[in-house]
């Protein structure tokens, strides 16, 4: 017998799989580096009394005893759940709206001129956004000056520097910075639905609610699940904003996560502390995460 073909040697796909492996490398050497090492280290520190220079004191649990029990720390946590519906609940549902309207203009010049506006505050970092808004927050800022004009002088007031406003006027910050990523996003997806959908509601007799609920929302479950998940991070790891408008203050009222790590870290030297808050919080950040990602897999099927 003749076989009809050269038998194939298995060092080809051995040879294949160990040149993609060759090419990952770097990559993954970068990710066990940058980001596999340092949590391993960070759990290892979790365990100490350390100052960063000395000798280290095995503590146990001790770490996160008191991450669980300071109330300073349960503070900042608090917080960081208020600034969920701030970077959250408002650029989503904002965005939702947005994007439905910007759609019903079809094309044109506006249109587009609108996405740009909105988008704006995406490309300006987060510390310089936070800058700007101190300043526009001041007793003799923007906001407080188009308070007088508009004869609501009543309501002006040093923004940042109140205990009862500088938490949800940080918090506007980040809706402000992230509603324009979540109106393109909404509105890239709106645009993959089949406009058949909407004829077809139209001839039914729906209107735009109806539209919207039965036909928008569902066509949009992916997309508002990717907004969710980076927004909540977003909220409940935030730095940037909050360092360069109030810096935690004033007293413990804007005081997060992040900032309480920094602070236990770089100014009271207390490395296993911050570690634990660090873990901690990456757990939190993970356990609010899943469930969106679940909810979204569960939609699809």
């Amino acid at each position: 017998m003749h076989r009809s073909g050269r038998a194939r040697s298995p060092r080809g796909p051995r040879r294949g799989a160990a040149r993609g492996w060759l090419l990952l490398l770097p990559a993954l050497g970068a990710y066990v580096g940058f980001v596999v090492w340092p949590l391993i280290t960070g759990v290892q520190y979790s365990f100490y009394d350390w100052n960063g220079v000395g000798t280290a004191t095995w503590v146990g649990l001790g770490n996160y005893a008191t991450v669980f029990t300071d109330p300073e720390l349960l503070g900042a946590i608090g917080n960081a759940f208020v600034l969920l519906v701030f970077f959250t609940v408002i650029p989503v549902g904002a965005g939702l709206v947005l994007a439905t309207l910007i759609r019903s203009l079809r094309s044109g010049g506006f249109a587009r001129a609108s996405q740009t506006i909105l988008f704006l505050p995406q490309v300006i970092p987060l510390a310089a956004a936070g800058i700007a808004w101190s300043w526009m927050y001041a007793q003799t800022g923007a906001v407080n000056e188009i308070l007088r004009a508009a004869g609501l002088g009543w309501l002006a007031r040093p923004w940042l520097s109140d205990y009862g406003t500088a938490l949800p006027a940080v918090g506007l910050i980040g809706s402000w910075v992230l509603t324009g990523l979540c109106t393109v996003l909404l509105l890239t997806g709106i645009g993959k639905i089949d406009r058949s959908l909407y004829e077809a509601a139209r001839i039914d007799g729906a209107g735009w609610w109806r539209e919207f609920f039965a036909i928008t929302l569902p066509g949009l479950r992916q997309e508002i699940a990717v907004l969710v998940t980076l927004s909540m991070i977003a909220a409940l790891s935030s730095f940037d904003i909050i360092y360069t408008s109030t810096q935690g203050g004033p007293g413990r009222s804007t005081l997060v996560p992040a900032i309480s790590i920094y602070r236990i870290g770089f100014t009271q030297s207390d490395v296993g502390l911050a570690s634990a808050f660090g873990i901690v919080l990456m757990i939190l950040v993970v356990a609010c995460v899943l469930p969106v990602q679940r909810l979204a897999r569960a939609g699809d099927r």
